[in-house]
């Protein structure tokens, strides 16, 4: 049985901790995004056979998993018989370094950068998962990193302006992440002890790091759109996607 929390999803059996529904968010207009239709995750490597049934009920038919080859290795991928169509879209863009980041710096400033590496240099792989996301006939989708906070954060937030939520809401939506991140620490320091914390710039996410992607991208490309059909999404594709993740206006 799925329980919800809020918005979370709990698999009582799998090492799951940021798994949930993006439906119920209002859109311009007067609409909202359609439950059961796009779901957000951490990596579903570890989903346990046990919650089968569960997660079966969630309906997910396409699963979108934006790791890279070597996270696969390491971490698995989701079992097979976690959708019909499992999709490995990998965002390519250089591997973080520690030393990249100070104090100084801050928290979101490096990932501004760090977003903004992903969405210009990381472009065809993003359109890649937008496009697959909006595709009818993907159907309810899922989509996820290791995380679910950078890659999966910044997919589902161009998603979401897509389809016309509002910057306060998808930098809300991007924040929840943070007390998943805070759950699955919980969990790691008692059974496994022997990992440490993560730094604060792999376990905050400060709204103001989406806000600042959100809004250089409109500086740089005019809107969210207009950065995606820049790297090929089609006028056509967005309208596919309002479509299928929003109920009409009111």
């Amino acid at each position: 049985m799925v329980v919800v929390t809020g918005a979370w999803i709990e698999l009582n059996h799998s090492i799951v901790f940021n798994l949930r529904d993006v439906g119920g968010l209002p859109t311009a207009g007067g609409g909202v995004t359609r439950a059961g239709w796009l779901y957000r995750s951490d990596s579903l490597g570890q989903l346990a056979e046990a919650d089968r049934e569960a997660f079966a009920a969630l309906g997910v038919q396409t699963l979108i998993d934006l790791r890279r080859a070597a996270e696969l290795d390491e971490y698995g991928r989701a079992p097979a018989w976690a959708c019909a169509n499992w999709r490995h879209i990998p965002l390519d863009y250089p591997p973080w370094r520690a030393e990249d980041y100070s104090a100084e710096v801050g928290v979101v400033a490096y990932l501004v950068d760090r977003y903004l590496e992903i969405v210009e240099l990381a472009a065809t792989g993003v359109v890649a998962a937008v496009r697959l996301i909006a595709d009818p006939a993907s159907g309810p989708t899922l989509v996820h990193c290791l995380g679910g906070r950078d890659r999966t954060g910044v997919v589902v937030a161009l998603v979401l302006s897509l389809v016309g939520v509002d910057e306060d809401t998808i930098a809300a939506d991007y924040a929840r992440t943070e007390s998943a991140t805070a759950r699955y620490e919980a969990w790691a320091r008692v059974h496994r002890p022997a990992e440490a914390d993560l730094p604060d710039y792999l376990a905050r996410c400060p709204e103001a790091a989406i806000r600042g992607v959100l809004r250089e991208l409109t500086d740089r490309y005019g809107s969210v759109a207009g950065y995606l059909v820049a790297h090929g999404l089609t006028p056509d594709e967005i309208a596919a996607l309002r479509a299928k993740l929003r109920t009409s206006d009111g």
